[in-house]
């Protein structure tokens, strides 16, 4: 995705039926909207999925059994040289006994540089944090702060229309501490009384729509509407100037997005405290960006997870059901990361892993 540009002044810009339009309408569900666009088109594979990171398992005593993860660049027929703007961390620190797992979407011009900017200082800036081992909560918020105040400060790095979501999770015996940022997710499975799995939400999206996320926007003198089609309001809310429909953000947290935040984005976590049930069986952890969650609910993705042998098979399956999806609905794919981990003693009874030679390692 490209730097936004300002369309119009009005108050609900609309896009004309023109070629344009068709490449427009095709990534209306994209975080950025943008008028400019590149020539050619690339060749999609939506079963190339090698590895990028994955882990073993961590030692005894803790509630993840396994885990695994991986990072997908997405595909844009009108920009064949486009990046992979997501970010996974995926990281032990056996010092306190913690997992630490973490998904980016950047966004924007340099969102890439973006996320994978924070990424490559997040973990280690945590682990070595003064707090870290007491105070999880407080030391995930100041390290979130540190590391966006780096990224504004660094030079080569275009922030006034670049950010990124966040969010994560710190797990130590059997609690795990979320911090979330924007639209990334992550969503918890557990057993139910028919002995399959049931999902929910442990993360809220950051929708401009949502009413104290609006408030605040609109208080702050920006406006939330969405895009306006040929054939109608389409696509998600976004964040706009009060003066110009720029940047047309479609979160309303974020890392970065210098313009965004002065319509009243915000870059304050929210925080959840999550002790893994006693009185149930809590299964699995999946944590993925929005090429994930756009088309698929939390209670599709863990029935897929549920009926892999491990958490690689379940990365795979998950990314190439939702590029599937992004194709009929959209054609185009965003970005996709995901990260599955299984829980206390689970493993699924499936006994047929997905025939892929190329899914994520894991253990």
């Amino acid at each position: 995705m490209s730097s936004p540009k300002a369309a119009s002044t009005s108050t609900s810009p609309r896009v004309t039926n023109d070629a344009k339009t068709e490449i427009g309408q095709a990534r209306r569900r994209l975080s950025v909207l943008s008028e400019k666009l590149a020539e050619g088109v690339d060749s999609v594979n939506l079963d190339e999925s090698p590895p990028e990171e994955a882990a073993p398992d961590a030692s005894s005593g803790f509630i993840v059994n396994s885990y695994g993860g991986y990072s997908k660049k997405g595909y844009a027929p009108y920009n064949p040289k486009k990046k992979n703007q997501d970010a996974l961390i995926m990281a032990e620190d056996p010092k306190t006994r913690s997992l630490f797992f973490c998904v980016m979407d950047g966004h924007g011009e340099d969102g890439d540089k973006v996320s994978q900017g924070i990424k490559a200082k997040f973990a280690n800036y945590l682990f070595k944090h003064r707090d870290f081992a007491t105070d999880i909560k407080s030391a995930l918020a100041e390290v979130i702060d540190k590391c966006e105040k780096e990224i504004l400060r660094e030079s080569s790095i275009e922030t006034d229309f670049s950010g990124t979501t966040f969010t994560c999770a710190v797990i130590r015996n059997n609690k795990c501490t979320l911090a979330n940022i924007g639209d990334s997710r992550t969503s918890l499975g557990f057993r139910n009384a028919a002995g399959g799995v049931t999902a929910i939400g442990l993360t809220d999206d950051h929708k401009p729509d949502l009413p104290a996320e609006k408030a605040r926007i609109e208080a702050k003198g920006g406006r939330v509407f969405a895009v306006e089609y040929d054939d109608g309001v389409d696509g998600p809310a976004r964040v706009w100037l009060g003066h110009m429909d720029v940047p047309g953000l479609a979160m309303s947290r974020s890392l970065g997005d210098v313009v965004a935040h002065s319509a009243g984005v915000s870059s304050e976590p929210d925080f959840v405290e999550y002790e893994f049930n006693p009185d149930r069986e809590d299964l699995i952890l999946v944590m993925a960006s929005d090429g994930l969650w756009e088309f698929m609910s939390n209670q599709e993705v863990m029935d897929i997870a549920y009926n892999t042998t491990e958490p690689r098979f379940a990365v795979d399956r998950l990314i190439s059901e939702s590029n599937e999806r992004w194709m009929r609905e959209e054609q185009v794919i965003d970005d996709t990361t995901v990260c599955v981990a299984f829980l206390g003693n689970f493993q699924s009874s499936s006994i047929n892993p997905p025939a892929s030679s190329s899914a994520p390692e894991g253990k």
